[in-house]
């Protein structure tokens, strides 16, 4: 098979298109012949050595990759034969090897893509789409909501905007550049803004008139953030969810003191990892948090903004998400 390899830590160059052996499935999984493989920012930070939450650094040469669909085409002793033939996606978690024409996972991490789905959207839906339901647990979105989305052209912002406005919200979505504004617009935003002019606040007060935006979904951090919190009205609430943009330099979540949240009469919360499962609750929350966002795509609440590239341009892929170049879902098809 051909896959991406990478032979040592760096740039994006070092993601190398190769001829590899075949993976078998052992006991409990299955092989899955890969339609589409996430991209995600996480994976660049490993690229360049960073070991993330990753429980310890992968070894090397490796195959990255964490998300992957297609269709089971291979299983190992003892499991289900049930799942032979049907089109699937899963996250493999940090055992990784998603950047391939074939990539082997336990069969408990499966589930079967809803027919009205192609692959690159079901894998948009594992990864990034628990991560959207996981964030909108924190808010009690209704139509007298007005939801703030900054960088709301990209995976996570698209659905979180989708989302917000299946549920009545009056929601105001932020990008960088015309483009992206453009697919805001498209995406059901009630105003899309470009948020690298400078009077970007003043068209987003004009627009709200009387009104103060209620939510904040922030994963961007740096001055945008701190321009959208003047933003927030008293009972507000800034739902953190990482700071991967011009805040990501200096490390440091966009957070106020407690004596600034009392004078501005606002609630913070920092919900990615453990406050996010604890939330979802139950035995398995992470499948929990993959099933709801299946189902919402199913019933045609969520519809992932996808970006394709050929699996053998990998590290184009991969420059453009660090560069901020790409809409949507960042994915591989081999």
């Amino acid at each position: 098979m051909y896959a991406i390899r990478l032979h040592s830590y760096g740039p994006a160059e070092n993601l190398r298109h190769e001829q590899v052996g075949d993976p078998s499935p052992g006991p409990g999984q299955v092989r899955i012949a890969v339609e589409a493989a996430g991209v995600h920012l996480l994976d660049a930070a490993l690229r360049e050595g960073m070991q993330g939450p990753a429980p310890e650094p992968t070894p090397l040469p490796t195959i990255p990759g964490r998300e992957v669909a297609g269709t089971v085409e291979s299983l190992g002793e003892g499991t289900d034969p049930a799942w032979l033939g049907l089109r699937v996606v899963a996250h493999i978690g940090f055992n990784p090897g998603g950047y391939a024409e074939l990539a082997v996972t336990d069969a408990t991490r499966l589930h079967e893509i809803p027919g009205s789905l192609d692959a690159a959207e079901a894998v948009a839906l594992i990864g990034t789409g628990r991560t959207a339901m996981g964030i909108v647990q924190f808010s009690d979105l209704t139509a007298h909501s007005v939801v703030l989305v900054p960088a709301a052209a990209g995976g996570i912002g698209t659905l979180l905007v989708q989302y917000a406005k299946h549920a009545g919200a009056t929601v105001v979505g932020l990008a960088g550049g015309p483009e992206k504004v453009a697919v805001v617009n498209a995406g059901g935003a009630d105003l899309a803004v470009d948020y690298t002019r400078p009077d970007w606040p003043d068209e987003v007060r004009a627009f709200l008139g009387e009104r103060h935006a209620t939510v904040l979904f922030d994963g961007v951090g740096g001055d945008v953030t701190y321009a959208a919190l003047d933003l927030l009205g008293p009972g507000g609430e800034h739902v953190i969810f990482g700071w991967s943009g011009q805040g990501l330099s200096s490390g440091e979540a966009p957070l106020l003191t407690q004596d600034e949240r009392d004078r501005r009469k606002i609630t913070q919360v920092e919900v990615l990892g453990p406050p996010m499962m604890a939330k979802a609750g139950g035995d398995n929350p992470i499948r929990t948090l993959e099933v709801a966002a299946l189902n919402r795509a199913a019933e045609g609440v969520l519809h992932p903004a996808v970006q394709r590239y050929p699996l053998s341009e990998a590290a184009t892929a991969h420059r453009a998400l660090e560069n901020r170049g790409t809409i949507g879902k960042v994915v591989l098809e081999p």
